[in-house]
């Protein structure tokens, strides 16, 4: 009987134990809203084009925090809303107060928190509002207070304004570009959070950050090449130093004219002096090498790039319709380029080199092209709903090929030859990244001659399978050509649009700890 009351005991401290220690786990809360947003564009964004994960849902966007993994565990997580839409026009203000204020309610109702996860690009447009990162963080911390552990994960891409950078305590980025470690950077951000609040050192002592007056594009600053290559490999060695905790160079947003945009340093740790000279040493770095940089491939204008394609001894060549880039900013139905490309006497048979065109929208033509089934012709107006700056919505007419319904983006795809034109025309506004994305519409990319994506620089599987490539300068919402935007409200004077007379000031400037709202 004793031998089983031992037992019986020893039992009850055990469970009481494991539920001690289930009830000392943080409480971290998730939430973030991203996207890219050119306001040189006529486009607007919607509250349905985030296309918002909320609660439970919100993990499914992290491999990391799956069920059984390590960080999953290390804490009780209470995700709430986690938006991200395809890079596009400004948010309407309609569209941010919603995903904000359903936001702030779900925090305010399962508050407290010991920390946050804020997950967002750092490029946001909001109507009427300059600094919608800033603004959404600290309204944030109205709700959750001071004391609650924020640790932001950024794209490079994005805008570090002084508001953020205060409200926030840890902050990271990418460091590659194409962002081949995104999830990598996320992950880094949950990381550095939970040993925080591990190791009970919570918000870090000093956080330094730096404006650098460069606003480049980012197919001038890819990872890839130099500089950026040599630049972005200097930040990893420093987050090993005794007494940071992380650093980040964001070279900024180029398609939105605010106060905001432009290239930052931002480093974080307990040690001032180790803070203050990585950062300066960053700074340094990137502004020593500004006039070095480079496109990450031949530039050239759509005449002289399709020219190089048709005397491509090698397939597939690649060209990028670089100007309206959906995955930028661009609204994605720019015409302009479609134009030309049916002009072209080398087009117009259907024996002349095989071009792939991806894509434009034109959802009358694919409503139409239901109705009508393939290997029967249509003729259609598509583009330009949108953005019609540069040229009006043209008539297609050619023999449908392929329809496909269910993508996640575009909704129904349809292929339209029209002489050795292969155009892609979907309901709503797609990227075309991957292979499959050609496949899948029975066409197979590394067979034909010449394929035109709206894109700047190529994503890791297309950049795979090119076999020639130029980016051409072509007109719409997220221009390369910087000195052809009308900027007017970006602080100057700025590299490249400007000349400097003196070097500008790159001395540290230290953050505040995250207490209260600027004045």
């Amino acid at each position: 009987m004793k031998i089983i009351l031992k037992t019986l005991l020893i039992f009850i401290l055990i469970v009481n134990c494991g539920c001690n220690k289930s009830n000392d786990k943080p409480r971290i809360a998730i939430a973030g809203l991203a996207i890219e947003s050119s306001t040189f564009s006529p486009a607007k964004t919607i509250e349905e084009d985030f296309n918002a994960r909320v609660g439970e849902d919100v993990f499914t966007f992290y491999p990391f925090l799956s069920k059984d993994s390590i960080n999953r565990n290390k804490a009780n997580w209470i995700p709430t809303i986690r938006g991200h839409a395809l890079p596009g026009g400004i948010v309407t203000k309609e569209a941010y107060e919603s995903l904000v204020n359903k936001t702030l309610k779900m925090l305010e109702q399962k508050k407290p928190f010991d920390g946050l996860f804020f997950d967002i690009h750092g490029a946001m447009s909001v109507e009427g509002i300059d600094d919608p990162e800033g603004d959404f963080i600290t309204r944030i911390r109205e709700v959750i207070g001071y004391k609650t552990l924020i640790s932001t994960s950024m794209d490079l891409h994005g805008n570090v304004s002084l508001e953020l950078a205060k409200q926030t305590d840890l902050i990271t980025c990418y460091r590659m570009a194409p962002h081949e470690d995104a999830l990598e950077s996320k992950k880094r951000a949950v990381d550095n959070l939970l040993e925080r609040l591990e190791n009970g050192k919570g918000k870090p002592q000093y956080k330094a950050r730096i404006i650098v007056p460069i606003l480049l594009p980012g197919e001038k600053t890819s990872t890839r090449i130099e500089p950026g290559k040599s630049l972005y490999a200097k930040v990893n060695p420093i987050t090993k130093s005794p007494g940071i905790i992380d650093a980040g160079i964001w070279t900024g947003y180029a398609w939105a004219d605010e106060p905001r945009n432009h290239a930052v340093v931002m480093v974080t740790g307990d040690n001032k002096k180790s803070v203050s000279e990585a950062a300066e040493y960053l700074a340094e770095s990137f502004w020593s090498v500004k006039d070095d940089f480079e496109f990450v491939a031949p530039v050239a204008s759509l005449e002289e790039s399709l020219d190089l394609a048709i005397n491509s001894k090698t397939i597939p060549y690649i060209i990028s319709d670089m100007g309206d880039n959906p995955t930028a900013g661009g609204a994605g139905d720019v015409t302009w380029t479609l134009n030309e490309l049916l002009k072209r006497e080398e087009f117009k048979n259907k024996n002349g080199p095989s071009v792939v065109y991806a894509s434009i929208p034109g959802p009358e033509l694919v409503k139409k092209a239901v109705e009508l089934g393939v290997g029967k012709n249509i003729e259609e107006y598509v583009g330009a709903k949108v953005d019609d700056r540069y040229s009006p919505p043209i008539k297609i007419n050619g023999k449908i090929k392929f329809i496909k319904h269910g993508d996640k983006y575009a909704e129904t795809e349809v292929l339209v030859q029209s002489g050795s034109l292969n155009i892609i025309v979907t309901k709503k506004r797609k990227p075309y990244h991957k292979e499959t994305d050609f496949l899948e519409l029975g066409i197979n990319p590394r067979k034909s001659n010449i394929i035109i994506v709206k894109i700047g620089y190529l994503v890791p599987e297309l950049y795979n399978i090119n076999k020639g490539w130029t980016m051409a300068l072509t007109p719409g919402g997220v221009d390369q050509d910087l000195f052809r935007l009308k900027y007017k409200r970006i602080k100057r004077p700025m590299f490249p649009l400007d000349v400097f007379l003196k070097k500008p000031d790159l001395s540290v400037k230290l953050i505040e700890v995250s207490n209260k709202k600027l004045k």
